[in-house]
């Protein structure tokens, strides 16, 4: 079983920076890859950025690549996404997920692909 809690949400002008921070839980997390989803109001959840259990392969959306950066620590059983150059349209609720078998990265662009949720963090971002 994997808990997750994300933070680092906020309020910030375009262009500007923040860094979200996914807390885990459990023993298990190093062997599970970690994905970034995002929901804007009226819109579907949609993938952003992923990370296999090393943090040797990361995966993004079209959207945020060359502007997002997924890392994760696996002793302080933490993934992270910074994000730069914000855009208004990057508002939105964000949540970490974990997937849902270990070592695998079936569907990981995908909500399909996980089976663990965070409750998600806010990021506004300001024209």
């Amino acid at each position: 079983q994997v808990q997750l809690v994300e933070s680092g949400g906020g309020l910030v002008q375009a262009g500007g920076s923040l860094r979200l921070s996914c807390a885990a839980s459990g023993r298990t997390f190093s062997r599970h890859a970690m994905g970034w989803f995002r929901q804007a109001p009226g819109k579907e959840r949609e993938f952003v950025a992923a990370i296999d259990w090393s943090g040797g392969s990361t995966y993004y959306a079209d959207s945020v690549k060359g502007r997002f950066t997924i890392s994760r620590d696996n002793a302080k059983n933490t993934v992270y996404l910074q994000m730069n150059s914000l855009k208004p349209e990057d508002t939105a609720v964000y949540y970490c997920a974990a997937a849902a078998r270990p070592f695998s990265i079936v569907a990981i662009g995908t909500k399909g692909g996980y089976g663990y949720w965070g409750q998600g963090t806010q990021v506004t971002v300001s024209s």
